[in-house]
């Protein structure tokens, strides 16, 4: 991670260096990547809190799988609706700042929640749209990441780095897996929010004091308020930017593998804690995220060395998402047909950790393409994950009663995302902002 060479005009019209406080040496560098590690971790602790109680949950509230099925697909309804304006409010102010704002924000959302549910009756009104603000909030994470990275990271080193920070994601889940499904038996479901909020409240604490200045931490209202209009004279040439097709075919493909990887986040445990009610929930909530966290490590590291072995990027990118969307959906196949605990612990754990490469795939190909405005396009990429697939599948396990037809929902919509990035991708950067020039 590193600063761009150039002093650039920032958003408010004065010279300075560029907003993202990410240091040029090295020693800092590594210190703010596993700052970012942490905070993604954290993100999906707070994340996977209801699809870990989801069964508690249920019983607690008496709610059928339609019911857990809108809980747990409202999150994806409000996380769809500040994907774009996240992004873009980061290219313009700074990634880092909106991540600490939304943090701070899901952080006490998180602590109060079981504290509210006692003052109402209407829990799955209540739940349902605690949710939906949970999802709003979270939002513009990763778009504010892709914009973090993208502007501050080479295009040689941007898969390594962003499947590194990435696989916060997996060590969160194993994380809230693990500690979660402990503290759901000793304590009840309510000790894992607060677990999951107070972890993450410690860690924007911990950022602001130790990584950011006072200066830093300011954000003047006049340059909060330019970021969150996006002007018709933007540089960046939308119109031109929409009628690639390798734009469409990154869109579509984030999409497809968002959806099925939300759905198996949010019905995985569910699953093992039904097919198999003997079985400890700490395995089934642990072992695929414990696998996860070395594929994705291994798939960035795979990725830029490939490159840089003199490898065309495009065809790392789309090998790198045969594996992501397409081996992993075999596995997920066979996740449906197994009656073995064992067996379907390695399929899920095979169907999860695979699905890491994508990392290295579609996630850094936003930045190949449009490294100018990476958070604006991650954002419209985002929006809508997760919301049908998350709800469709709660929706046909309660119609069928087979968990099958989830898997070959999860298979079906992999393979669609697939073959329009295998068709129509490219790397080749086709935006036109020269602020952004890779060093």
């Amino acid at each position: 991670i590193h600063r761009q060479r150039a002093i650039q005009a920032d958003v408010c019209g004065t010279e300075t260096i560029p907003h993202l406080p990410l240091p040029p040496c090295r020693p800092e560098a590594r210190v703010w990547t596993v700052m970012l590690l942490l905070g993604t971790c954290l993100l999906y602790c707070t994340r996977v809190t209801v699809p870990i109680c989801a069964v508690a949950l249920s019983t607690y509230f008496d709610w059928d799988k339609k019911q857990s099925g809108i809980v747990l697909s409202s999150f994806f309804w409000g996380y769809c609706l500040t994907q774009i304006i996240g992004g873009h409010i980061s290219d313009q102010i700074g990634g880092e700042k909106v991540l600490l704002l939304s943090a701070s924000a899901w952080g006490f959302l998180t602590v109060l929640t079981p504290l509210l549910t006692r003052i109402t009756s209407a829990h799955l009104a209540f739940m349902a749209s605690s949710r939906f603000l949970m999802g709003l909030l979270q939002g513009v994470y990763f778009p504010s990441l892709a914009s973090l990275l993208s502007q501050k990271v080479r295009e040689s080193e941007r898969a390594f780095t962003y499947s590194t920070v990435g696989t916060g994601s997996q060590f969160g889940t194993l994380v809230i897996g693990g500690a979660g499904s402990l503290l759901l038996d000793w304590y009840g479901w309510e000790s894992v929010f607060y677990f999951s909020g107070l972890l993450t409240l410690l860690w924007v604490y911990c950022t602001c004091k130790y990584l950011l200045s006072e200066k830093e931490l300011i954000i003047p209202i006049d340059c909060l308020m330019r970021g969150l209009s996006i002007s018709k004279q933007t540089k960046v040439p939308w119109k031109q930017l929409f009628r690639k097709a390798p734009i469409w075919a990154v869109i579509i493909a984030q999409l497809s593998t968002a959806s099925t990887f939300f759905t198996l986040l949010s019905w995985l445990p569910t699953f093992f804690k039904e097919t198999f009610p003997e079985s400890k929930d700490w395995v089934f909530n642990v072992v695929p995220w414990l696998v996860a966290i070395p594929t994705s490590l291994f798939s960035g590291f795979l990725s830029d060395h490939l490159i840089s072995q003199g490898y065309k990027t495009i065809t790392i990118r789309k090998f790198m998402q045969v594996i992501g969307s397409g081996v992993s959906s075999i596995f997920a196949l066979c996740l449906g047909q197994t009656s073995s605990f064992c067996k379907a612990i390695v399929f899920a754990s095979a169907s999860v950790g695979l699905q890491t490469f994508n990392h290295s795939g579609i996630s850094v190909n936003v930045q190949d393409l449009a490294p100018s405005c990476a958070g604006l396009l991650f954002g419209k990429d985002s929006c809508g994950k997760g919301v049908i697939c998350v709800y469709l599948a709660g929706y046909l396990i309660e119609t069928t009663g087979s968990w099958i037809s989830v898997f070959n929902l999860v298979a079906a919509v992999n393979s669609i995302g697939l073959c329009a990035f295998l068709l129509f991708g490219e790397a080749q950067r086709v935006d036109t902002d020269s602020a952004y020039m890779d060093l």
